[in-house]
């Protein structure tokens, strides 16, 4: 059936809406896919709504065809299974609360791991119904604190998850390489660039953990490859390559200085140049000396004899001077326990911390955990503060003069550090997340306490695996993708149409022809958008159907007389077709996709 532009619903806007900060909400907007209802919160227009089941049927494809059964939970669901995994309070503001009229209550579905587990546990209960995976494409809801980008990052956003039940750690990690090449179908089918990252797990828990990571200047993750292609990863997951510890007999005992008005790590470098100091015959640089961050650390595991939660304590963080802490890195490492920065008055209550020459001889003596990058390993020398007001540590041997109490992912990474691969350096990128995947194990499950009769019959629990695709979010990551100055450019799996038709003379027999060819590219099965409007002006026309991004634009031009249109390939060349042959052209470019 053709769709002509005269009766959709659409209203197509000349200037980027106020709030819009990246191309795909611009555009998106501006094209009529989508209009914003309230923060983080979208409507879809018939535009909008056609490429978003396009994308729904690419996934439930590749779904399918894997051996996945598709089902739908309801998006409301009762606090209780949340409460069993304790996710009703660490989802926190996160989490849609609400009560009904009985005052029971009840939220609004982030994620569906509790339903999906707890309808397993109810229907299965032999080792000969597994293994099972199941999926749903369903809303979600997060109660983000700063929705941003339009459908990029909302409060509400369409999204597949699946998981599957196992009765062993092969059968999830087989499962688990089912997924990954689903996904790299889905993407490559959908035609995004992305890498697929190492990830840490953060409060999803279990092992494994990978995120398909699209590639775009606007994303909000970091995620470095290497320069030899054989490793990719968040920054959050990067493993710092650390050096072998080195002999400590020999080394020079530390000694303490007089540092004026050195509380930066540039004002203790130029401190130490100043006076001559050396490292291993050469001038000091910020990477010689130790920052010692301290933090207010609050573990949820750790007790007191009650086994009252003991709350946040102070905790030392080591890092090289010449690298910024990463929040995020760090949270990765600690989680699930979270953390802030020490407060001035933590640090005026506190007599051994003096701000600007905290070192980790006072923390260690005063019974305070201390954590260090990988690169502080033993017999590694450094200039530290020495507790004291105005006053540094030369030659502080880690192993000798200190011990930490482990390592942590804090530092940030930079280009140029060496791969974790082995192989060559790292390079950085930005990304938006498509798709997550992990290997949850049996914390669902036994939280849920899900039994299952094995071959010996006995009662054993099963294993989880979590995949996750954002649906809408794919959407505005092809719109950041695949667009230039002039609007969208949609690839022919999911665009809302496959071919534009545009009737450029206004005369009653070029409108008539403009029927005639759209008419039977639609009789050869293509999907057709007819720009009928006969007031409407050509330099309109053209605006709009390269706003629209159609894959294919055929335009009935001042050629058409001739017995020529004209073919344009939305982002690539412009063709001159005889209007005989346009139909079997079209239908050519269609099939080569």
């Amino acid at each position: 059936m053709i769709t002509r532009l005269s009766s959709l619903f659409l209203r197509t806007l000349r200037e980027d809406p106020a709030d819009a900060e990246v191309p795909s909400h611009k555009l998106l907007v501006r094209a009529g896919y989508v209009r914003r209802a309230a923060p983080g919160v979208y409507s879809w227009l018939p535009l909008g709504l056609r490429t978003l089941r396009k994308i729904e049927g690419v996934v439930r494809d590749e779904m399918d065809a894997m051996g996945a059964q598709e089902l739908l939970f309801p998006a409301l669901l009762p606090r209780e299974p949340y409460e069993l995994t304790n996710r009703w309070t660490e989802y926190g503001d996160d989490l849609f609360r609400l009560k009904d009229r009985k005052g029971a209550d009840m939220l609004l579905g982030p994620t569906h791991e509790e339903m999906f587990t707890t309808t397993v546990k109810s229907m299965f209960s032999s080792y000969k119904d597994f293994p099972v995976t199941l999926y749903q494409i369903q809303t979600k809801y997060r109660d983000e604190a700063r929705p941003r980008a339009g459908i990029l990052r909302g409060r509400e956003f369409v999204m597949k998850d699946s998981y599957s039940f196992d009765m062993t750690d092969a059968g999830l990690e087989e499962s688990y390489a089912k997924h990954r090449a689903t996904y790299q179908r889905v993407f490559d089918r959908v035609g995004i660039r992305y890498e697929i990252c190492k990830a840490t797990s953060g409060a999803m828990g279990g092992s494994a953990s990978e995120e398909f990571l699209a590639y775009s200047d606007n994303g909000e993750d970091t995620f470095v490859i290497s320069s030899a292609g054989d490793y990719a990863a968040n920054v959050e997951a990067v493993v710092t390559v650390a050096p072998e510890p080195q002999p400590i007999e020999g080394l020079p005992d530390a000694v303490e200085h007089d540092t004026p008005r050195a509380e930066t790590i540039d004002a203790l470098v130029a401190w130490a140049n100043a006076q001559g100091v050396t490292v291993e015959g050469r001038q000091v640089s910020a990477a010689d000396t130790l920052k010692c961050m301290v933090l207010k650390v609050d573990d949820p595991r750790l007790t007191d004899d009650d086994g009252a939660p003991v709350g946040p304590r102070l905790t030392g963080i080591l890092i090289p001077g010449d690298r910024e802490l990463d929040e995020k890195r760090l949270e990765a490492s600690l989680a699930p326990a979270t953390f802030e920065l020490a407060s001035e008055e933590d640090f005026a209550r506190t007599d051994f911390l003096v701000k600007g020459y905290v070192g980790p001889r006072a923390l260690a003596a005063n019974g305070v955990t201390v954590y260090a990058d990988p690169r502080v390993v033993d017999g590694t020398s450094w200039i530290a503060g020495a507790d004291a007001h105005e006053r540094h540590v030369v030659g502080l041997v880690a192993g000798r003069d200190f011990v930490v109490d482990g390592f942590v992912e804090a530092a940030e990474v930079r280009e140029g550090d060496p791969s974790p691969s082995g192989n060559g350096t790292v390079k950085l990128a930005r990304g938006i997340e498509l798709g997550h995947i992990f290997q949850l194990g049996r914390k669902y499950t036994k939280a849920m306490d899900v039994q299952i009769l094995d071959e010996g019959g006995k009662r054993a629990v099963p294993t989880m695996g979590s995949y996750g695709i954002g649906v809408s979010r794919m959407m505005a990551v092809v719109a950041e993708q695949r667009h230039d100055d002039k609007g969208l450019v949609w690839p022919v799996a999911i665009a809302p149409y496959q071919v534009h038709v545009v009737v450029a003379n206004k005369d009653a027999a070029a409108l008539q022809a403009g029927e005639d060819i759209a008419a039977e590219l639609d009789s050869a099965g293509l999907e057709v958008l007819f720009d009928d409007r006969p007031k409407m002006s050509p330099g309109v026309k053209f605006k709009d159907a390269e706003l629209l991004g159609m894959p294919f634009i055929v335009i009935l031009g001042r050629s058409f007389a001739d017995g020529i249109v004209e073919l344009r390939i939305r982002g690539g060349e412009t063709l001159e077709v005889a209007s005989a042959d346009i139909v079997a052209k079209v239908r050519e470019l269609v099939a080569a996709g």
